[in-house]
């Protein structure tokens, strides 16, 4: 029985000092994946991605340039906003915004992000503010540390 409850004790201190805050928001969430070490991760399997013969990165079009300024807009709004209120370069992430060809309508973030926007929404989007609005989420899910989250939870 002591070596249960010893055994208890330990497996409970080790998930309380796990439980990370999420500076921006105060929610609390299991992390048991370092969060540095996962950008570095995604980073390198963004740049396999990009690097991948079926993924046709487009860059020289109005679309592809419409991508990076809307995508660079958000990116500066977040860091002036993170410094103006203490957060300092915590979310200082070195954003890369990519137009895929796919007529899948999908956009996404990696951690750190690196993020992909695939022509099949740009339709859908019609606008610049279309487009923030595919963008902005999928960038607040790596501000909000949902990656480290998703990773401790299996």
């Amino acid at each position: 029985m002591k070596r249960f409850k010893t055994f208890s004790f330990m497996l409970l201190t080790i998930i309380l000092a796990a439980c990370a805050t999420v500076p921006l928001t105060g929610r609390k969430q299991l992390s048991l994946v370092d969060e540095s070490q996962l950008q570095q991760q995604a980073a390198q399997a963004y740049r396999e991605f990009l690097g991948d013969r079926a993924t046709i990165v487009i860059s020289n079009t109005t679309e592809a340039q419409r991508v990076k300024r809307v995508g660079g807009n958000i990116a500066n709004a977040i860091t002036r906003y993170m410094q103006q209120n203490g957060y300092g370069d915590k979310y200082n992430y070195a954003y890369e915004f990519n137009l895929i060809q796919s007529k899948e309508m999908n956009a996404w973030c990696m951690p750190g992000g690196k993020i992909a926007i695939y022509t099949g929404i740009l339709p859908v989007t019609m606008d610049d503010a279309g487009l923030a609005t595919v963008m902005a989420p999928e960038i607040s899910h790596a501000i909000a540390g949902h990656s480290p989250e998703q990773a401790s939870s299996g």
